[in-house]
This record gives C-alpha cells, structure tokens and sequence, in this order.
C-alpha cells in the first residue's frame, strides 16, 4: 500500500501530584463524595501548585517523557499543536511557548481550541499534514490547567475539572494502519451554556468582571449534558458504521472524560461492552483536552498493533467529533 496514512507512534501523559479529593471539595461547598459519584463518577483530580505554573508547563512535562520513550531528537520534530482551553495567555500561543521550553527549534506550530473536543480537532488536524507528505513528526499535545478558570465557590463546576496533560508523536505510514477516518462537528448556537464569560474582546477584563467572578467556566448543566449523550454517542455510532464495524470489531473506546454517565451512552450505542471502555474519570476528573490522551497513556501497555479504537469526545462552542484509528504497534513492553 503506497498511501500514506498517519500514524500514533507514541503517546505520554503527565499529571500534578497534588490530589483534590471529594473528601477536601466537602469543606470548600456544599456538596460530599456520595452526590459526586454518584453523578459524575469523580472521585479525586489533579492539581497544579505553584507560582508562575502554567499550562504549557504540564505541556513540556508529557512532550519530554514522549521524547526519552520514543527516542526521539527534539530537533527532528517539525510541528506541534497544543489542543488547550486555558492556554498560557492569549499571545503567544502556548504552542510557542513549548517549544521554546523543550528547544524545538525546527517546529512551527500554534494552539487549537475546540474545548473538550480540541484534542481530536488537533489529531485529525496532525493527520492531513501528515498525509499532504509535507511533515513527518508532529507533537499534538492535549493540555489544561483548568483549576486557573474554575470557581471553586461554584459547585457546579468545580467537582468536575482537573489538571493535566497527554502527548502523542504523529509520523506517517503506508502500512495501513494509523488514522482511518474522523467526523468533526460544531454548533455555535449552544455557545451559552458552557463558556468562559468575560476575558475575550467582547467584554474584556475589568473591575466589574472580576468583582462578578466572570472569569471562570460558566455550565448548564442539563442542557449540556443532554447535547452531549445525544452528540457523542449518535457521532460514534455514525463513525462505525461508515466504516462498516460492529461493536465487536471494536478493540476499545476511547471517550472524553466528562461524565461516567455519557460515556456509558455512548458505549451502549456503539454496542461496545463496559470491559472495552477506557475510564479514568475518578482519578483524574475532566482535564478537558488531557482525557483522551491520559487514557490512551495508561492504556498503553494493553494496545495491541491493528485495535480498531474509537476515540469520541463532546465540549463547549459546542463541538463534538469521533476518529477511528488502527493502533499502530505492540505497546505491551
């Protein structure tokens, strides 16, 4: 097979040490660890402390131990794109950023923001400059300090949201395995119900907007949970079927960690048993654009080369979007 199709020939996560627990969340709003779970499925998330830490510094930490695990020169990477919704600052990009701290000097590269989807934007993304023969290793790195905009006076969100980072190297291939297909979709009109309300050019920052804690994710709950159990699941099962699988051709589902509740949907309706569905949402909460590639990291030595792997996501704008890849080596090592 002489087409080049783009491959996932590493993958590496990085979370803080610092856990936020259900139990400690108990003493800071009105909420304890049996509505937590029972609602979200989160036990505990991670934290980054620290003066003068950032986004881009969970970026660097999973992009240099991607490096050393792949045995990759740094100055072989030509791109990196850094999926994130709490980039460094609004310029430069955090991608800039990385590269400077990692000493990339031969990468181009600039964020990308889709929310919770961004990491599958930034993959699929990744893939057509892979295919276009234009670039031959590409960092995407999913990164959130989502801690920074979270308002932990606001029980509604700050049960849910965590720190932390996954990376994957990106590099073409022509044995047929790699990315297959992806399907990605976005609906502004639901703009209102997950967003970050003030910071932006339309109401920028000011002693108002501070004094009114505007500078945090604001979330209706319902009407997001309700778009995502329809638009994650009906995108999966969309994905499958122009590629003509059946839930047992699927080796594993990958989703976005939001909620155990809409992940286990989406499973049902891709037909896809409980045992084949990576889950992670009670250690690490939702790290936004860190979920799929944390997953896929601590999964890794359980991927087997050919595994059909659905990965699904659902976030803020809104943006939803499935990929369908054959996982491109043995990672039982």
């Amino acid at each position: 097979m002489n087409k080049i199709t783009a491959t996932i020939t590493g993958i590496n996560g990085y979370v803080p040490d610092y856990v936020l627990t259900n139990k400690e969340l108990e003493s800071m709003v009105d909420t304890n660890d049996e509505w937590i779970t029972t609602r979200t499925g989160i036990k505990e998330r991670r934290i980054l402390k620290g003066e003068g830490k950032g986004t881009s510094d969970l970026g660097v930490e999973a992009i240099n131990g991607l490096l050393k695990k792949t045995n990759t020169d740094v100055s072989e990477i030509d791109m990196i794109i850094c999926a994130t919704a709490t980039p460094d600052m609004l310029f430069p990009s955090t991608a800039c950023i990385i590269a400077d701290k990692i000493g990339a000097v031969n990468a181009f590269g600039y964020d990308l923001m889709a929310a919770c989807s961004g990491f599958l934007y930034s993959l699929a993304t990744a893939a057509k400059f892979i295919e276009s023969g234009t670039h031959k290793k590409i960092i995407v790195v999913g990164a959130d300090k989502m801690s920074s905009i979270i308002d932990y006076q606001d029980r509604a969100t700050c049960i849910i949201f965590g720190d932390g980072a996954g990376a994957v190297l990106v590099e073409p291939t022509n044995d047929g395995l790699g990315i297959q297909d992806s399907i990605l979709k976005s609906d502004g009109s639901g703009r209102d119900s997950l967003y970050l309300k003030a910071g932006g050019s339309v109401n920028p920052a000011s002693h108002k907007t501070v004094e009114a804690r505007e500078h945090f994710a604001y979330q209706d709950g319902q009407t997001v949970f309700k778009s995502a159990v329809k638009n994650m699941a009906d995108v999966s099962a969309e994905i499958m079927e122009r590629n003509h699988l059946s839930g047992d051709d699927v080796a594993w589902l990958v989703p976005h960690q939001a909620n155990k509740r809409i992940i286990d949907a989406t499973a049902r309706r891709m037909g896809v048993g409980d045992e084949k569905v990576m889950l992670n949402i009670e250690k690490y909460g939702n790290t936004t654009n860190g979920t799929i590639p944390l997953c896929l990291w601590e999964w890794e030595g359980q991927l087997k080369k050919g595994d059909n792997i659905i990965l699904a996501a659902f976030g803020g704008g809104f943006t939803w979007g499935s990929i369908y890849l054959k996982w491109a080596y043995d990672s039982n090592k």
